[in-house]
């Protein structure tokens, strides 16, 4: 199947990429006033995805994620404010549970709206510490994540992944070693090379995740499967070439690298690994 983006949708990445960067600076709460006035949150799945991909390469702190592709997908509208919804049976690792204006509950009986000030969550540490992540205290609950979930970590891990190669990409063309820069050896090539091959993998399953969701298509499940594993498996790629092109000084807290790293993993572990959607893919 051949995929491009139109014109329009070029022209909203772009100014989604600008935006971005011109506010990735100010506070948090700033940043999320901007994305609710330019109305990003109303985006079709498709266009919600390249959003994604453009907050996760700057490792995004808002509540935008669990708005858009949490909360909604299951509430059927958006929150008054942000929204994040508990959909796992259990209430573990609810992504925004401690900041959310409403919550969405996935019961045995249907979906239960409810404000977040009346449910009892903690938010436990994680891996990225930009992350709002939260254990909730609520029964009874159901199982049925959405597919918009699966495919909205997809596309901030390979977002994520991306910023990871610009990074390395500007480093080794201006490290040298031997009077050289380390871009113009071989073996760099090929990891450099190696990472961009798993992101533009796991773009174009997210992308077509993305169009299935749009057209409600019978597939639509397991290719949210296939966009989950694949930017799982482009994240632990991206890892490796990352922390092995840049050396320690990658994972130090004074170089921006460990932050996309982090975000990249924190997105794979959220609602299964790369070997759970794997597994979910195979004949029963």
């Amino acid at each position: 199947m051949e995929f491009e983006l139109d014109e329009e949708q070029r022209l909203l990445r772009r100014t989604v990429r600008e935006t971005v960067a011109k506010v990735r600076e100010r506070p948090e709460r700033q940043q999320w006033e901007t994305y609710l006035s330019l109305g990003w949150l109303d985006a079709p799945p498709l266009e919600l995805a390249l959003i994604l991909e453009e907050l996760g390469y700057a490792a995004d702190p808002t509540p935008f994620l669990a708005t858009a592709t949490w909360f909604a997908p299951l509430a059927g509208r958006l929150p008054e404010g942000s929204g994040t919804a508990v959909f796992d049976g259990i209430g573990r690792y609810v992504l925004d549970a401690d900041r959310a204006d409403e919550i969405a509950l996935l019961t045995p009986e249907g979906v239960v709206v409810v404000p977040g000030h009346r449910l009892a969550a903690q938010r436990v540490p994680v891996l990225d510490p930009r992350l709002h992540v939260a254990h909730v205290d609520a029964r009874p609950l159901a199982t049925g994540v959405p597919d918009l979930a699966l495919t909205g970590l997809a596309a901030t891990a390979v977002g994520a992944c991306r910023r990871v190669l610009d990074l390395v990409l500007e480093h080794v063309k201006r490290r040298h070693q031997f009077g050289h820069p380390i871009g113009s050896f071989q073996a760099v090539q090929h990891q450099a090379a190696d990472m961009h091959v798993a992101i533009e993998r796991a773009r174009a399953l997210t992308h077509y995740a993305a169009l299935t969701i749009a057209e409600d298509d019978p597939q639509r499940t397991r290719a949210a499967h296939m966009a989950k594993a694949a930017a799982g498996e482009c994240q632990r790629t991206v890892l490796r070439g990352g922390l092995q092109l840049f050396g320690a000084m990658g994972f130090t807290w004074e170089n921006e690298l460990q932050l996309h790293l982090k975000r990249a993993q924190s997105c794979d572990l959220l609602l299964g690994t790369a070997s759970v959607h794997r597994k979910a893919l195979l004949p029963v």
